[in-house]
């Protein structure tokens, strides 16, 4: 499944002209020619004709079936091709097919992928969570700050989410220090919970200490750059890679503890 936001797919079929079920100018044959010469399936496979038989009703199911690299690729393809072959075409029209070559140069470039906290938040049926996520898919590109304290912010909901469930909410206003390390060791992932027998004791020990962390330097993170603080006018802020990084490093995080939580509910 890959990770296009929905105002990323509207860009795209904006663009690629799908509203009236077509894909540009191409017929059926010619299309699924180009698919497959492109990514190597057939378009018209059944698993793509699941929501419909039109050429962008398949389109759309194959953005959501396959992964980031092979929707990048094809993408680029179709992008490609449109403004090789393409007379004239407007600034309007130009503006477009960059944001939409943008798109795809994102999911080739293996941007954070939010899919399976999504799924966690439909499972827990959990507002803000899906708010938060949306937040994060819309701005990791055109907002790091902003991705970045929402990052953190993702920490916070997801450990007062577990601990909320499981009866041990904590009082006043914890710091998200405090709110994983609680969660941890309700969890009972903190690292002193290892058997020193178990194989790789070791090695898992050290993993948990990391992940304990995690949420910390994301709090710091976005004291220096993200949301919530006022900084000097001419302040510098960090790129859509340390954003990416930030909520990658987050989303591990929360889906690790979410999954935990749901493996071992009292």
């Amino acid at each position: 499944m890959s990770s296009l936001t929905f105002l990323e797919r509207q860009t795209l079929e904006k663009y690629l002209r799908m509203s009236g079920g077509y894909v540009l100018e191409y017929s059926d044959r010619t299309f699924q020619e180009f698919v497959c010469e492109s990514v190597g399936v057939d378009i018209h496979d059944g698993k793509y004709a699941i929501d419909g038989g039109s050429k962008a009703r398949k389109l759309r199911a194959f953005w959501k079936a396959e992964s980031d690299i092979m929707v990048g690729t094809l993408l680029l393809a179709l992008i490609n091709g449109e403004v090789n072959t393409a007379r004239d075409p407007d600034d309007a029209t130009q503006a477009l097919a960059s944001q939409c070559r943008q798109i795809a140069t994102r999911l080739l470039a293996g941007g954070p992928n939010l899919n399976k906290i999504k799924e966690q938040a439909k499972i827990l049926n959990a507002n803000h969570l899906s708010e938060q996520i949306r937040r994060l898919e819309e701005s990791v590109d055109k907002d790091p700050s902003l991705a970045i304290g929402t990052a953190k912010e993702l920490i916070e909901t997801c450990c007062k989410t577990i601990l909320a469930e499981r009866g041990k909410p904590l009082p006043g206003t914890p710091t998200v220090s405090t709110l994983t390390k609680e969660t941890l060791k309700e969890l009972k992932l903190v690292p002193e919970g290892i058997d020193n027998a178990a194989r790789g004791a070791d090695v898992i020990k050290r993993l948990l200490s990391n992940l304990g962390t995690i949420g910390n330097n994301l709090a710091e993170l976005r004291g220096l750059y993200g949301t919530g603080h006022g900084m000097h006018g001419s302040a510098t802020g960090l790129s859509a890679r340390h954003a990416k990084l930030a909520v990658g490093a987050a989303a591990t995080l929360a889906v690790f503890l979410f999954e935990t939580h749901q493996d071992t509910k009292p």
